[in-house]
């Protein structure tokens, strides 16, 4: 006894394909999806019409009457495989895919679904009984690739339009999410405080589109107590504020794919991801070999003074000036202490932590302002007068007060390090490569001896 399946509502009184003209004379009736005996229904909102900000349009079954919200598009991607046998290719890279399944429901209802699809066999060597009909849509159909391309494009235009009523709107008003401070106007303010106040960079601001909707993603989930990076969940906020600081989470994940409808890139081209399109311009970087950079001229960085807002571009200028101006002597200082490189930058560190914060770093004592801290360490003398080592030799002092400051790049070893090397250099020969008297040498040689001395010994 062979069971057969049972069919669908529309499969109760099939229609002969004499009758019915959308069905080929080469599928059977049993197996084909385009047999519609229920009512259709038009959407409730035009298809060109835009959706409402925060509502998303449901996804409409090609076939039947099926619908479902677009965030749970997989159940209907599954209707379509178990019910129609219908199988849609990158579904995930379709812009706008209500759109999409919207354009199909109607081309469906004027020609043969074969017209349009690729017809899989499933166990085509089998009993005929046994095999099964699939239909794959995908971009191979030129019809389907120019859909694709004009729905990128559309959700392009609509975003880049979005992004400039975002630029323009003064009406912004929010809290900063890590210290409450509040801003209004541009939104580009609070991305740029949560960026330089608390290391928290989610981009630039003109990379970023729908930052309302971003940033209230942003903040639930710190209301959920979830880190935004390792979305772990913490007891409170205390908690979650230290795991984030410490372990320097305070970034999101590039892996979760909820981000990536803020970001303008996700956008550009058609069924590429953000980081293929990225990994594409640093590959045209590496290709291009044969550009000509004759002409390009490098800004030099300038060092700036560690008392005063003077900046020198060479090592001998910013050393000069600060002996010349100030009677400090960051040479004599580095011989007399024996300072090596990361000493240096240790107490470079320190120095310009301790002035920025207007305590004089010989004495410890605090002033009202910076200028009023180097009048003091001037007319005192403490410009040369340093604390005991274990004071500004901390692990600490690695981390530069001014994440560009150039004068660490014109620090060097000392010389006594550079002397005990040319030192230790100096047993070692050096053998010119113009010998004239190359017999001379091979006599002399020490492999020659050694084997002398082997032979004598055997």
């Amino acid at each position: 006894v062979r069971l057969r399946k049972p069919l669908g509502p529309y499969r109760r009184n099939p229609i002969p394909p004499s009758i019915h003209p959308s069905i080929h004379p080469s599928i059977p009736p049993s197996i084909h999806p385009c047999v519609i005996l229920e009512p259709l229904c038009f959407p409730e909102q035009p298809a060109d019409a835009p959706s409402a900000p925060g509502t998303e349009p449901a996804l409409l079954c090609p076939f039947c009457p099926e619908s479902v919200p677009l965030q749970h598009k997989d159940v209907l991607l599954k209707h379509l495989l178990l019910e129609h046998k219908l199988v849609i290719a990158d579904v995930k890279l379709i812009a706008d895919l209500p759109k999409y399944m919207l354009y199909w429901k109607g081309r469906f209802l004027e020609l043969p679904l074969t017209d349009f699809c690729s017809v899989i066999k499933t166990n085509s060597t089998g009993p005929v009984e046994k095999q099964e009909v699939y239909f794959l849509l995908c971009d191979v159909l030129p019809e389907d690739r120019d859909l694709r391309e004009k729905l990128q494009q559309k959700r392009l235009e609509e975003v880049l339009e979005q992004q400039q009523q975002e630029r323009d709107d003064g009406s912004f008003h929010r809290l900063c999410m890590f210290c409450s401070e509040e801003f209004t106007g541009n939104r580009s303010s609070l991305l740029n405080h949560m960026a330089r106040e608390h290391s928290f960079g989610i981009g630039l601001p003109d990379n970023i589109v729908y930052c309302d909707q971003f940033l209230d993603t942003l903040q639930s989930k710190l209301d959920n107590l979830q880190c935004l990076y390792c979305e772990k969940t913490f007891r409170d906020k205390t908690t979650l504020k230290d795991h984030m600081r410490k372990k320097a989470h305070r970034r999101i994940n590039a892996n979760n794919s909820t981000y990536d409808r803020f970001y303008v890139i996700n956008y550009l081209e058609l069924g590429k991801t953000w980081e293929e399109v990225q990994s594409e311009d640093d590959r045209e970087l590496l290709d291009d070999e044969d550009d000509d950079w004759s002409d390009w001229q490098a800004h030099p960085v300038s060092a700036v003074c560690l008392f005063c807002d003077h900046q020198s571009e060479t090592m001998d200028q910013i050393y000069t000036h600060m002996k010349g101006a100030h009677s400090f002597d960051l040479h004599h200082l580095r011989t007399e202490l024996n300072l090596r490189f990361y000493q240096q930058v240790k107490l470079v560190n320190f120095i310009r932590r301790q002035i920025h914060q207007s305590r004089c770093y010989g004495c410890q004592q605090t002033f009202p302002s910076r200028d009023e801290v180097i009048r003091h360490i001037v007319s005192e003398g403490h410009v040369m007068k340093l604390p005991d080592a274990s004071t500004w030799n901390q692990p600490q002092y690695y981390f530069p007060t001014y994440e560009n400051d150039a004068l660490l790049c014109t620090l060097s070893d000392s010389d006594d390090d550079e002397s005990g090397e040319r030192h230790r250099g100096e047993d070692v020969p050096v053998i010119a490569e113009d010998i004239s008297d190359l017999r001379a040498l091979k006599q002399s040689s020490v492999l020659k001896q050694l084997l002398k001395n082997r032979g004598s010994s055997s």
